[in-house]
């Protein structure tokens, strides 16, 4: 009886092992190692992925603090050619009501008059004019991925220009859309005051610091 006990351990040792193997197989399966590269890039035209992007932004809070922010809601489309990036152009929209501060008071307010008047303006707009490279040299790949898209943008019916500074993270096939993906980052600082948005600074930081992060599918 002691060695049928041993037996039958030993046979549960060996499923459990099986098991294990197969399981590891399947995590391999479910997240397959992919590694982007900027040389991989491919010339198109692009959309974005609005699953994969967010559009933040940052303003001083009576001297103490950063006060964090979002938008919901934008769409941007992107031409370019990795070998001639001057000629890249960027269109992006972005619906001002998609505000989120996670104080839904102070979201109602800032749609008001006073502030972004999102009734009157329910989009801002930004179109690039320009793209020049920054004289950064990426050292995993020699290559420079840092660029400056200036631009102009339209907000609260002010159109000023401005300038991102952004950074091309590479480019693979998407397992999960199927399609190819360009992985792009980018931020920039505008006045508020220069958009006709005034209202208590400097109590409220004048500054408003943007960051975008987002995928583009060809």
């Amino acid at each position: 009886m002691k060695h049928l006990t041993h037996y039958f351990q030993y046979i549960r040792m060996i499923l459990i092992s099986v098991s294990l193997i197969g399981l590891s197989g399947c995590i391999s399966w479910v997240t397959p190692a992919v590694t982007p590269q900027l040389t991989e890039l491919q010339a198109g035209e692009y959309t974005l992925d609005p699953n994969h992007a967010a559009l933040l932004f940052k303003i001083q809070h009576l001297g103490l603090s950063t006060y964090v922010g979002r938008f919901n809601q934008f769409d941007a489309r992107l031409s370019f050619d990795p070998n001639n990036m001057p000629a890249a152009q960027l269109e992006a929209t972005v619906q001002i009501d998609s505000l989120d501060i996670n104080n839904q008071k102070l979201e109602k307010t800032l749609q008001n008059s006073s502030w972004f008047d999102s009734e009157q303006f329910p989009q801002a707009y930004f179109k690039s004019k320009k793209v020049t490279p920054i004289d950064v040299i990426n050292t995993d790949s020699n290559i420079n991925n840092q660029f400056e898209f200036h631009g102009l943008l339209t907000l609260h019916g002010v159109t000023k220009p401005v300038t991102f500074n952004a950074t091309f993270h590479g480019g693979a096939d998407n397992w999960m859309t199927g399609k190819y993906t360009l992985g792009f980052s980018a931020i920039g600082t505008i006045k508020r005051s220069d958009f006709g948005m005034s209202s208590y600074i400097p109590i409220v930081g004048d500054e408003i610091q943007l960051e975008i992060y987002a995928e583009f599918l060809k």
